[in-house]
């Protein structure tokens, strides 16, 4: 198999893998409340809170790094079309 197939699967692959991330991220601060719980009796409701928090913060960084991982194969892809464009033109001259 040739290059360019491969790169674009493993382009497609990771963006695919950064899309979920971002689903399952979105799915778990739906959740989430914007508010301030100053009162005792919503102690459950602070506790829901720091889970989804805690979650958040957990995925955060893999979200970073996928992103990342995405710009820089985008940049693999556009730097190899833009080599074969230029080789290209000076062999045509």
């Amino acid at each position: 198999m040739s290059f360019v197939p491969v790169m674009w699967m493993i382009w497609s692959l990771l963006v695919l893998i950064l899309a979920a991330l971002y689903i399952y991220r979105s799915n778990l601060t739906k959740n989430e409340e914007d508010q301030i719980f100053l009162d005792d009796s919503f102690e459950h409701e602070k506790a829901e809170q720091a889970v989804i928090a805690a979650k958040v913060a957990k995925i955060e960084p893999v979200v970073r790094i996928a992103r990342w991982i995405v710009i820089v194969a985008t940049g693999v892809v556009i730097v190899y079309y833009t080599w074969s464009i230029l080789h290209f033109e000076l062999h045509v001259f």
